[in-house]
């Protein structure tokens, strides 16, 4: 017999590779089947909810990282909530309706005006519909665990007709309303968008200053005076209406350079400078409040400007008087209400304008701006042109410039119940914690909600109007037509007529001949997806309102978090959710934000097809996902890198406890070592830390605390002298034992912790157990038990981690004055202190083989160690090569290797655990 076939050299079938790409298909095939997420859900019948309620994803194309990073996530917390005494169902969502679906069958061809309405939005149905299967496909891949066969989609039918109940429940509160104000407007969708569906670039864009002479100066000003205006948009100039001054401030009448203006007193100095006034004198001094009701000149309409006052007007720049044009601001149309100016708005749907523009009827607002500018020279109002680089809406679908327009809309009314919105964002809790102010902050500035859209792809308004104009929105109007959309589908409004879309027999005063006609505007999807507390949280029997966790990325405090809050504050009277968690945005490496012109976008598919989708879920849980988030394939391949070490130390426990059956071969507690209880101590702080957590939602800690106890604690401490046991004892020795019950242990725990993150791998190591449960998501995740001598078993180690630290420098200079080659052939001197001896006498472990030396001397006090010892703080060190020869089966440089003559190459401690060896082959019958 071979010595090497007396080693208990671990043998196992877990592969060194992973091979994930090819393995976690067939793994998640094994899931499907068994069907492991129903089979933890009826598990957990009973057991307190925990509800994350998905914020649907838009259905169109394939998944980016930004949907993975926010998926994967979900279902880390999904599944320790499942695996950690909760009922947690997932139901996965999308959103289908809105405006780049209509786009995209643009693309493909489609005529929309060859067609009718309702074919054309069928067509937008099964576009949706192609594209969650894509989506879901993708998502599964992920390894993302949820019911998926029942998904929620704000395009099915009984979601439609509860999106119709909360408008109609906010239309019986008085919070729906029709009327004429500048709201958000792309020319390039021809329609209204809500602030969610605004981003903002840099443009360059002209900056004007303009004189409107005094026509009416209140016996104050005369007429050869001028009030001088600033705008960076020379095209809303045509629309102008008033000049607004602020109440509080001081004004002057300024001579510069032979002519009168008016001015804010604190920006003379400023306005000369932009000018380039050379000599001024002031004339006058007065309040912003002996301007109102006078009159100026139109710059070049036959019209007058009325001088208004507005709290609005600041001092930060311009000249403390604002030119005012109530149909394109929201400051303006607020204030010239007050002063009952129309909110004209002479651009059209767009962007080009009507014929309330005289001269500049058909033209693009953005090309008047010259012909604008020009006039205004012509004219002798203009005082100076430049331009500047500023921050302006953009459309986040079509990437143009959007526009303040005043069009007759409809408004959900946020100033209505404010305070009760408010009040409600108090009562969330939020991580990161910074969330609380800014959603609080956009609900107090919010202005109302336009939530109508001129698109054909939606849910319709579910609006009448009688002959007299009336618009009907009744309770009985509104439970019927929720009623035929939960049996036909929305699709119906464009089926039929008004009166085939009302209750039979349906009569209205204002309608004396019983005719009537529709809306046919959509709702904001905004509307769809912030509907989904009443349409799927209350509908679905086995999740439940209000949810516990609302997950998405930051830009949800304006969206998707923004309009849930709204709707169900204003139907339920409190928040959809009692947590918010959201996440940064997915950058690459270099900080940018990923797109196919710099081509850095990195497709989680093509990840997954390289290295599989555990690493990219590992990846997400080793990021700080509070801030923007750094990908690029360089990083994956670090995170495979952890991956590997992490398999591999895995692999290495499992290969050693292959022979270990944890009923029959189990060691108490008290019966360990005292390096033995130190790990399972180590393992329980390590879970405890886990836990915490992961209810903190904070998965770095948990990436991190467990790469950390396998690299520091196992592989490069207990792991790295446990060969010498596990390969060298006899297979039953106690110490052997002892070493396996923690190794089996440790990965029992670390695959239940990592289940969450990397489902796949550790399925396949739950596989190599000997546990009771079929598939390791079906366990429950562990508990952390207290030990009573845990405290002192921490202080002896910390110590003797220490003292090692001290060892392993002393054994490193050794070996770089060749003194020593591997560690085994080092022997060790230490010359401690009393404490450091104490510690040294009282382990009931062998010392040297934790070391990993062959000889080890605990010699005289620190103060006799000799003059070539290395010194540190409270011991002092000698290395020099171990006495004697290099045993050939446990390695060890020892004295007393061929003692036994029928063993001449082997030490005396391996001689007598091989003649028991051939004791035992003898006895069965075997050759030794």
């Amino acid at each position: 017999m071979r010595v090497k076939d007396t080693l208990n050299l671990g043998k196992t079938k877990f592969p060194m590779r992973g091979n994930l790409p090819n393995k976690e298909p067939e793994r998640q095939k094994a899931w499907y089947e068994n069907e492991v997420y129903e089979q933890r859900q009826k598990l957990n019948e009973g057991k307190p909810t925990f509800i994350l309620h998905d914020g649907p994803p838009f259905a169109n194309g394939n998944i980016h990282m930004g949907h993975a990073l926010n998926k994967i996530s979900k279902d880390i917390i999904v599944r320790y909530k499942s695996m950690h005494g909760f009922r947690a169902p997932y139901v996965p969502g999308w959103d289908t309706h809105g405006l780049p679906i209509e786009q995209e069958l643009t693309k493909q061809g489609v005529d929309r005006k060859s067609m009718s309405m309702a074919e054309y939005r069928e067509l937008c149905r099964q576009y949706a519909m192609s594209q969650i299967d894509k989506q879901r496909s993708d998502f599964k891949r992920l390894g993302v665990a949820g019911d998926w066969n029942h998904p929620y989609i704000t395009l099915q039918h009984e979601y439609e007709a509860e999106q119709i109940r909360v408008f109609g429940k906010m239309a019986d509160k008085g919070y729906i309303y029709k009327g004429k104000k500048p709201v958000y407007w792309s020319p390039s969708s021809e329609s209204t968008l809500a602030e969610a569906e605004i981003e903002y670039k840099d443009v360059k864009s002209p900056s004007i200053y303009v004189a409107f002479k005094v026509v009416d100066g209140k016996d104050l000003l005369d007429t050869d005076t001028a009030f001088i205006i600033w705008t960076t948009t020379p095209w809303t100039m045509p629309a102008n209406l008033a000049i607004a001054a602020n109440p509080k401030f001081n004004y002057i009448q300024v001579e510069a350079d032979g002519k009168k203006y008016v001015i804010a007193e604190s920006l003379l100095e400023r306005v000369k400078e932009a000018l380039g006034w050379t000599h001024t004198q002031v004339l006058q001094t007065f309040k912003g409040t002996e301007l109102e009701y006078m009159t100026a000149q139109h710059p070049f309409y036959d019209r007058t400007s009325l001088l208004i006052l507005g709290n609005h007007v600041t001092l930060d720049e311009g000249t403390g008087l604002v030119h005012t044009a109530p149909g394109h601001g929201t400051d303006d149309f607020f204030v010239g209400q007050k002063y009952h100016l129309p909110p004209l708005s002479p651009v059209d749907e767009q962007g080009r304008f009507t014929k309330e523009a005289p001269g500049f009827e058909g033209m693009f607002y953005d090309d008047a701006n010259k012909e604008i500018t020009k006039l205004l020279d012509e004219k002798g109002a203009l005082l100076k042109l430049s331009f500047f680089t500023h921050s302006y809406p953009h459309d986040w679908r079509t990437k143009k410039p959007v526009i303040f327009r005043a069009t007759t809309q409809w408004f959900a009314s946020v100033a209505a119940f404010r305070d009760n919105l408010l009040k409600a964002v108090e009562g969330v809790s939020y991580k990161p914690y910074w969330g609380k102010t800014r959603l609080y902050n956009m609900i107090k500035d919010r202005g109302d909600w336009v939530i109508s859209r001129q698109r054909a792809w939606g849910v319709p308004l579910p609006i009448f109007y009688a002959e007299n104009g009336d618009a009907i929105i009744t309770d009985e109007t509104i439970n019927h037509v929720a009623d035929l959309f939960a049996k036909y589908g929305s699709n119906i409004w464009f089926q039929r007529e008004a009166k085939e879309l009302l209750p039979e027999g349906f009569t209205y005063p204002g309608s004396p001949n019983g005719k009537f006609t529709k809306e046919n505007d959509i709702m904001d999807v905004w509307f769809d997806s912030g509907s989904s507390h009443q349409a799927v949280l209350k509908q679905r029997p086995e999740l439940s309102f209000p949810a516990d966790l609302y997950l998405e990325g930051s830009d949800q405090y304006r969206g998707w978090f923004n309009s849930s809050l709204i709707t169900s504050v204003a139907v339920t009277g409190q928040a959809p959710y009692r947590q918010i968690l959201s996440q940064g945005f997915t950058l690459d490496d270099k900080g940018r934000k990923m797109s196919k012109s710099l081509g850095n976008v990195i497709s989680p598919n093509d990840v997954i097809k390289q290295m599989g989708a555990d690493i990219v879920r590992l990846w997400v849980s080793s990021v700080d996902t509070n801030s923007d988030v750094a990908v690029s394939m360089d990083i994956f391949r670090q995170t495979s890198e952890s991956y590997r070490k992490i398999r591999n130390t895995i692999r290495f426990m499992l290969a050693n406890t292959s022979d270990y059956e944890p009923k029959t071969d189990r060691v108490a507690y008290a019966d360990l070592s005292s390096v033995d209880r130190y790990m399972m101590v180590r393992l329980n702080q390590v879970i405890k830390t886990c836990l915490d957590a992961y209810d903190q939602y904070d998965f770095a800690t948990v990436f991190k605390t467990i790469s950390n106890f396998l690299t520091n604690d196992l592989s490069s401490f207990y792991l790295d002298f446990a060969k010498d046991v596990v390969y060298i004892e006899a297979a039953d020795d106690i110490k052997r034992r002892r070493m396996q019950t923690v190794m089996y242990d440790v990965v029992v725990a670390l695959t239940k912790l990592l289940t969450p993150i990397i489902p796949h791998t550790t399925e396949e190591i739950w596989s190599f157990l000997k546990e009771p449960e079929a598939f390791v998501q079906l366990a429950e995740m562990p508990e952390p038990e207290i030990f009573a001598d845990q405290d002192a078993l921490l202080s002896e180690w910390s110590n003797f981690m220490t003292f090692r630290d001290n060892v392993l420098k002393a054994l490193e200079v050794a070996r770089d004055n060749k003194v020593i080659g591997k560690s085994l052939e080092a022997y060790v001197t230490v010359y401690p202190t009393t404490p450091v001896k104490d510690l040294l006498t009282t382990i009931d472990n062998d010392v040297k083989q934790m070391l990993i030396v062959s000889k080890l001397t605990v010699a005289g006090s620190k103060s006799e160690a000799p003059a070539d010892a290395m010194d540190f703080e409270d011991v002092a060190i000698k290395v020099e090569h171990a006495p004697g020869e290099v045993c050939q089966r446990c390695r060890m440089t020892r004295e007393d290797v061929g003692q036994d003559p029928q063993l001449p190459n082997i030490c005396a401690r391996c001689a007598k655990i091989l003649h028991e060896h051939f004791a035992d082959a003898v006895k069965a019958g075997l050759e030794p």
